[in-house]
C-alpha cells in the first residue's frame, strides 16, 4: 500500500470511526481572524470578508449551509468538498470552488499528518455570510 493510500485510509478511518457517529461539531478547525471585512463602497450593509481557515489533520466541518455564495480557494495541503446529493470532489493547492448560497455541504482535511489552509470568500448582506450547521438527516 503506497503512502498516499495509507494517508487516504487514515482519513477515512477517522471520520467514520474516531469522529462520534453523527457529530455535528466542526473537529480540528484553527480559527483565525477575517483578512478582510469591510462594507462595500456605496452600499450600507453589502459586506465583503475573506478568511484564512485552517484544518488540523482530520479536521472537519460538517453539514452547514452559507446563506451567501461562497468561493473557497485552497492554499496548501488537500482537502474534500461534498454538496449535498454530489460525489465529493478532492481540491489541492491552486484549486478552487464556487458554492452557491443555501448549498448544504460539508468539507474536511482527509490528512492524518498535514494541515489544509485555505481561503474563503464571501459576499453578503453584513454579518451574514458565515456557516449555519444544518442538522444531520
Amino acid at each position: 500500500m503506497s503512502l498516499k493510500n495509507i494517508r487516504t485510509f487514515a482519513g477515512i478511518v477517522f471520520l467514520f470511526v474516531v469522529a462520534p457517529a453523527g457529530s455535528q461539531e466542526r473537529q480540528g478547525v484553527i480559527s483565525h481572524p477575517p483578512l478582510l471585512k469591510m462594507v462595500l463602497p456605496n452600499t450600507t450593509d453589502v459586506e465583503v470578508a475573506v478568511y484564512e481557515t485552517e484544518y488540523a489533520p482530520g479536521g472537519i466541518n460538517p453539514r452547514h449551509l452559507h446563506p451567501a455564495a461562497i468561493t473557497f480557494h485552497v492554499l496548501s495541503g488537500t482537502g474534500v468538498w461534498q454538496e449535498e446529493g454530489k460525489r465529493p470532489v478532492t481540491l489541492k493547492a491552486g484549486d478552487s470552488l464556487f458554492v452557491p448560497a443555501g448549498t448544504i455541504h460539508s468539507h474536511w482535511n482527509p490528512s492524518a499528518t498535514d494541515r489544509l489552509r485555505f481561503l474563503e470568500f464571501i459576499v453578503a448582506e453584513k454579518d451574514k455570510g458565515r456557516s449555519i450547521p444544518q442538522p444531520l438527516k
